[in-house]
């Protein structure tokens, strides 16, 4: 591909998107207590605010990768972009708790539309070290995003500009959206859509007459054999995956009542089905929603699975601080804001050594994060146990290690797992990924809320410190995988994190 012209210009734009829907994953927890008081909402719908949210991002991110690759990712990134603007103004203007859980669903549906069009976009636009250094800067921004929801939000809230409270919290996407969507047909290159890397259906002879029969759903840009959406496929997937989400995010509110287990073994046929009709239509020479090939790309498997572990174990800690810090320590929202910039500053010293670390022990770098993040959450569970007014200071002291394991891990990870995918299925593992991030950071917290919740009779800090355990068992979990990884790979340890890894973060 030849080079595009100042490609670089591209990526801060691309990244403020990355950055503005992540964050706001997080930081709508910080503004729960004060949104229930001030629509008012109930429990239950203060659940909603969060899960409906991840509960769209998730469902749609498949389809929305497919989108890319039929009408070009910068015309998609355009439109979801545009929509999540929109959507954050509807969010932040919200007269009551129901009128904020829709523009929260249509936040999500937008969000969807722009992550996997992200992805694309910087594989198309970047090659070789230049590749590597745009997906290291992605992780970056994904992991400054996810660690920066409990003080963004709980500054806006302290300072309440113009007294919009905890309005303020999604009005500050209006002015970013609006620079982004300005900017981007000047800085962002049109990049081909992932299909037009592939070549032309070549159905056989016998279903020559039923494809001419077919031709009128192609003009609407409907037909499977034509190339276009798999309309179906697309409905099967984002029902399994919203009977997976749906009943994690609210089964623990609800007491897991019985339709929480039936959407879960329901999910299973959706999905069993959705991956069977993918298949069929491969073998018949058309283009299906999803080309499961994806997940025989070379580390691709392994690192989805560590990056579920990863955003779980996230998403956890940010629930255990969120209610340790304001509710078991007694601090206000700019205070507990304050203790948790330890962790951002860990996570920037911690991306900030990727590139000198590659360099000397290449592969080892995601092994290196893993544990020190692992041995970050260790000493944050030995210091809740103390009582008086020096543990927020202890608490901050584990976080900058907790932070720095996270800045190693984020970047080399999510390069690894992405670079070597090719170009005509980016698409396909954007929207994989995408899912695998939403659906397991779903699962950390719902996970997390259950046991610190449970817990909750013995006291704050025993109950912290169970819920800390599954970010903990998250953390482990991915030591585990990368250990694994490493063990595989041809050069072991000095093997490349990817073809320039250790130029990634540079």
């Amino acid at each position: 591909m030849a080079t595009v012209p100042n490609r670089w210009w591209a990526l801060p734009v691309v990244l403020v998107a990355v950055f503005m829907t992540t964050l706001d994953f997080f930081i709508a927890n910080v503004a729960v207590p004060s949104m229930r008081a001030g629509l008012p909402a109930d429990g239950s719908q203060a659940q909603l605010v969060i899960a409906g949210y991840g509960l769209a991002y998730a469902a749609g991110l498949v389809v929305a990768g497919r989108l890319g690759d039929l009408h070009g990712p910068r015309r998609v990134f355009a439109a979801g972009l545009a929509l999540f603007t929109l959507a954050s103004a509807a969010c932040g203007a919200a007269p009551g708790a129901w009128a904020l859980i829709l523009a929260r669903v249509v936040q999500g549906v937008a969000a969807a539309l722009l992550a996997p069009q992200v992805l694309t976009l910087l594989g198309g636009l970047y090659r070789g070290a230049d590749r590597a250094r745009a997906f290291g800067w992605y992780g970056t921004a994904v992991g400054l995003a996810g660690v920066s929801g409990q003080v963004i939000g709980g500054l806006l809230i302290a300072a309440d500009p113009w007294e919009l409270g905890w309005r303020a919290c999604f009005l500050v996407n209006v002015p970013l959206g609006l620079l982004a969507l300005a900017v981007t047909p000047r800085l962002v290159p049109a990049v081909p859509p992932a299909s037009a890397h592939l070549p032309a259906p070549s159905p056989s002879p016998a279903r020559e007459p039923r494809r001419r029969a077919g031709g009128a759903r192609r003009g609407a840009g409907l037909d499977v054999a034509g190339g276009g959406l798999d309309v179906a496929g697309a409905g099967m997937v984002a029902a399994g995956l919203v009977a997976v989400v749906l009943p994690l995010a609210q089964g623990r509110e609800q007491g897991w009542p019985a339709w929480t287990w039936l959407c879960l073994a329901a999910s299973v046929p959706l999905l069993a089905g959705f991956a069977r009709r993918q298949r069929r239509l491969a073998a018949a020479g058309r283009q299906p929603l999803l080309d499961l090939d994806v997940f025989g790309e070379k580390g691709f498997a392994g690192g989805l699975v560590a990056v579920a572990l990863l955003f779980g174990g996230s998403a956890g800690l940010s629930f255990v601080l969120a209610l340790y810090l304001q509710e078991g320590l007694g601090l206000g929202p700019a205070a507990a804001g304050a203790v948790c910039t330890a962790l951002n500053a860990g996570f920037l010293a911690g991306s900030s050594r990727t590139a000198a670390l590659a360099r000397r022990l290449g592969a080892g770098v995601p092994l290196v994060g893993a544990a020190t993040l692992l041995l970050g959450l260790l000493l944050l569970h030995h210091v809740m146990a103390g009582a008086g007014d020096g543990v927020a200071y202890q608490v901050a002291g584990t976080l900058l290690v907790t932070g720095a394991g996270m800045g190693l891990l984020m970047s080399p990870l999510i390069s690894t797992t992405l670079a070597r995918v090719r170009p005509e299925r980016s698409g396909a593992a954007a929207g994989v990924l995408g899912t695998v991030q939403e659906t397991g950071g779903v699962l950390g917290g719902t996970l997390t809320g259950t046991v610190l919740l449970g817990s909750l009779e013995s006291g704050w800090e025993t109950a912290a410190r169970a819920g800390l355990a599954v970010p903990a068992v998250c953390a482990l979990g991915v030591l585990a995988v990368t250990a694994l990884a490493l063990r595989r790979a041809p050069g072991g340890r000095r093997a490349p994190v990817d073809s320039q890894a250790a130029r990634a973060c540079r």
